[in-house]
Order: structure tokens, then sequence, then C-alpha cells
């Protein structure tokens, strides 16, 4: 029993040791910017009062797989910039709750793999980190690109959704992206794109079934709409669901002209069209095809030239001609040595040898006279 309870301790301080060994998520230090003090680890309650349980902060953060929160305030001489760290589950859903911090009007920096600045800080996407910077307004964006890339350096390196490819650029309101993995992120951006009443669509949709929304606003120079792409596993199911939200659309936004629309498996809506005509043009700025491939076994084709084919075409030929030509005169000459030498013993013995007669006269036909 002792021995168990040493082996036991020695192997959480082997496990107490790696963990400690393990590298922090921010770094003491990186460029210009030194660290105020270590780092603090931080609840969902203490963001503040928007973010206590039951709003729409809360849940998309519990939707997004939060695992969690880190803060840290750097200084570089009389400037300071207070970084906070979302570790998310993974890239996409990552993705998901920065596209929720974003608001229309933000600009991008440049640095890491998504950002967006406001006069009073910043938000970058980092694989699957988030990281929400706080900084005066003096202070140039661009000096905080070392921290990002020390932050970068303990990402995961996954891809991000291709869903966000399929986004026009073209008319596109920047910071107005909401991407979204389940129904609380939808709501949510429903409700943060001016449109709650559809915020319920939620349920149509089909997010169980492994399946991305994306939502974007458009200002062109005639109109104005809110493009949704959803994009389901197979065109089958994005089939079936296209008469599930057909259904589930309010008349208000039928006779506003909303519809519903399917290429493969994308099915694409625009809210809130100015006209029919605007809705369409956005439409046809998707990004968006649909490929298909055939995968099979295949050869070379390794025929010889013609000559060499016909080369030996002719010489088995004559090899089979000669060898049953051969064959031919041994079994030949092999008879008439023998009947030479028996004479009706072996071969064409008068007792086998029958032969029909129409009995046309009355001489009896002698067999042996044929040979």
């Amino acid at each position: 029993m002792r021995r168990l309870i040493c082996v036991c301790t020695f192997l959480a301080f082997l496990c107490a040791a790696g963990a400690a060994a393990e590298p922090s998520l921010l770094p003491d230090h990186a460029g210009v910017w030194q660290a105020s003090g270590p780092a603090k680890s931080l609840k969902v309650q203490d963001l503040g009062p928007a973010w206590v349980a039951g709003t729409s902060g809360a849940l998309v953060l519990a939707e997004s797989g939060l695992r969690q929160i880190t803060e840290q305030t750097y200084r570089n001489g009389a400037e300071a910039v207070t970084l906070r760290v979302f570790t998310l589950r993974d890239p996409s859903r990552a993705f998901e709750f920065y596209t929720y911090l974003l608001t229309p009007g933000m600009k991008t920096l440049g640095a890491g793999e998504e950002t967006a600045l406001s006069e009073d800080g910043g938000r970058f996407l980092i694989g699957n980190l988030v990281v929400q910077a706080a900084f005066s307004p003096k202070l140039n964006p661009e000096s905080l690109t070392s921290l990002l890339e020390a932050v970068k350096s303990r990402a995961d390196p996954t891809p991000l959704p291709q869903l966000k490819n399929y986004l026009p650029t073209r008319w596109r309101v920047s910071g107005s992206e909401k991407y979204t993995l389940g129904p609380e992120g939808f709501r949510a951006a429903m409700k943060s794109l001016d449109q709650g009443a559809l915020a319920e669509l939620a349920n149509a949709v089909g997010f169980q079934s492994d399946v991305e929304a994306i939502l974007a606003k458009y200002q062109g120079e005639r109109g104005r709409g809110i493009l949704l792409l959803i994009e389901y596993p197979t065109p089958q199911l994005a089939e079936q669901h296209l008469h599930h939200l057909e259904e589930a659309l309010p008349e208000e936004a039928k006779k506003a002209g909303v519809t519903v629309e399917r290429k493969a498996s994308l099915l694409s809506l625009v809210l809130a069209p100015t006209s029919a005509q605007h809705a369409q043009a956005i439409r046809n700025e998707v990004n968006y095809e649909t490929e298909v491939t055939w995968n099979e076994s295949s050869h070379t084709a390794t025929d010889p030239p013609i000559v060499l084919v016909m080369v030996k075409i002719f010489l088995f030929t004559g090899v089979f001609l000669g060898v049953a030509t051969a064959v031919g005169v041994a079994f030949g000459g092999l008879r008439v040595i023998i009947k030479r030498l028996f004479p009706g013993k072996v071969f064409d013995r008068p007792e086998d040898i029958e032969v029909l007669q129409l009995g046309l006269s009355g001489k009896k036909i002698d067999p042996s006279d044929m040979y």
C-alpha cells in the first residue's frame, strides 16, 4: 500500500512539473513591450455585466467552446496595452467568437489572420485564440505586431472555415461579418444586424447537422441588404432545409422580397433588401463554385512499336509451323517404319479393318487389297 502511495505521489509530482514547464500563453516580453506583472486568469463573469450568465455574450462563449481567458498588461515607456486572450476549442469556433466581437466600421490592421481596429482597441484572430486589445487612441497599432507574433507561435495553425471566402467583398460593410456554428451565435448575429425578428430562423437552419452560417451587411450604390449564407454537408440536406426555411420565414420578410435559393450545398438569403434587383446583384457576387471530381485507378499505355509486334507474330507463327511439321513427319515416319518391321502386327491389322460394301458383285472384298 505504501509503495502504491509513493508511486501515485511521484506521478502527481511529474504532472505538476510538466505543467509548470509548459510555456505561458502570453510572453513576459516581446519586442519593445514588457509585461508589467504576472498574467491573470479570468472567468466569464469577471468580464463585466454584459457577460453574466444568460446574456448573449456568455451563451456565444459557451457555444464556441471556451477553455480559458488570460489577461496581461504590457508597457513600453509611457504607452500601455492590455491583452485579453480567449482560448477556444478550435479556429472555427474562435472565428465565431471573433466575429461576435466585431462592430460595423472597424478597420483591418493586416497582422494575424483576421484583425479589426476601433479607436480604443482591437480584435485579433490567431488560430484558436481571440485577442482583445485595449490601448489609448494615440498608440500605433502596428507596434503590437511583435506581441501578436509571440502569441501566434502558441496558437492552433488549423485553417479557418472555407465559408468565409464565399462572402463577396464588393459593397461589404467592414466589421459586419458574423460567422456561426450554432443557434446562439446565429441569434446574436441577427440581433446585432437589426434583424431580431428573424432570429428564430435558427430553429429551421439545422445546426445539429454540422451546418455553418455567415452573414454580412452590404451597402451598394443603389441599395443595401444583409447576405446570409448557410452551408450544409450535402446538397440533399440543403434541399431539405430550404423548404424548412421557406416555411419559417415571416410573412413580412416574404413581402419584402426575401427568398431562399440553393446552389449545390449552399443556401443564400438576402435579408431586408431595398429591391429584388439589388438582392440578386449581391447573390451574383457570391464566390461559390461547385466541382465534381472522379478518382479512379489508371495506367499508362505501354504498347510496343508495331514493327516489333509484326516481327514477333511472324517469329512465333514460324515456330508453330515448324513444330507442327516436325511432329507430323515424325509420326508418319514412325508409322511407316513400324509397318515395315512388323507388317500387320501393329497398324492395319486385317481383323481390325472393316470395309462397307454395296454388294453389287458376288466377289468378297479383301481389305488387304487396299494396301
